[in-house]
């Protein structure tokens, strides 16, 4: 009975700090624009400078994240731009605190543990509706356009680097798919012998 209430105290309590970091406060890692709307096609409401304070709001749509920042301005960021509001200290949050003893205490292991901060990042991709009202970046398609060199600049890059080039033999053709029904056949065979 003792572990059943201690089990949902924590449950209590892990829904209680995923719903406080729903609207934790972030910094921008990077000068951002703050946009209108999940997307680099809406309209800027504001440029953002590296280190600004950001407070994250629950909602989310792929890589974007909507955000209000401390004069009260709210928008879409991509979530790459921002980072924690302050670097992981050894002793963690009180939350993180009370989880690790709880959990230490539901284990009952006698032995030192040691903690790694980790930070992970997930992007969905793009929905249907955002293929369907997809449209080219022309502005972006002229820089990587500019970015292009041709055989001569190659050739340029090649000499100054000191690249010598070399003859690579072609990697061998791999051999056709086995049909399922030989490998089935090539299976029995090899399981009677």
């Amino acid at each position: 009975m003792l572990r059943w209430r201690l089990l949902v105290a924590v449950s209590a309590l892990v829904l209680g700090t995923s719903a406080l970091a729903q609207t934790e406060t972030l910094l921008l890692k990077r000068a951002s624009d703050l946009r209108q709307g999940p997307s680099e096609s809406t309209a800027v409401v504001a440029s953002l400078p590296a280190q600004t304070p950001v407070t994250r709001q629950p909602e989310r749509q792929g890589p974007w994240m909507r955000i209000t920042t401390a004069t009260g301005q709210s928008g879409w960021i991509h979530m790459f731009d921002v980072g924690a509001s302050a670097p992981p200290t050894s002793t963690g949050s009180t939350a993180t605190g009370m989880l690790r003893g709880l959990t230490s205490f539901l284990n009952r292991s006698n032995t030192p543990s040691t903690t790694t901060a980790t930070a992970t990042v997930g992007i969905r991709g793009m929905s249907a509706e955002d293929i369907a009202n997809a449209q080219p970046n022309l502005s972006t398609l002229k820089q990587a356009e500019a970015l292009r060199a041709d055989a001569a600049q190659a050739r340029k890059f090649a000499e100054e680097a000191q690249l010598a080039a070399r003859a690579v033999d072609a990697l061998p053709e791999p051999p056709p798919p086995t049909p399922a029904n030989d490998a089935a056949a090539n299976g029995q065979r090899g399981s009677s012998k």
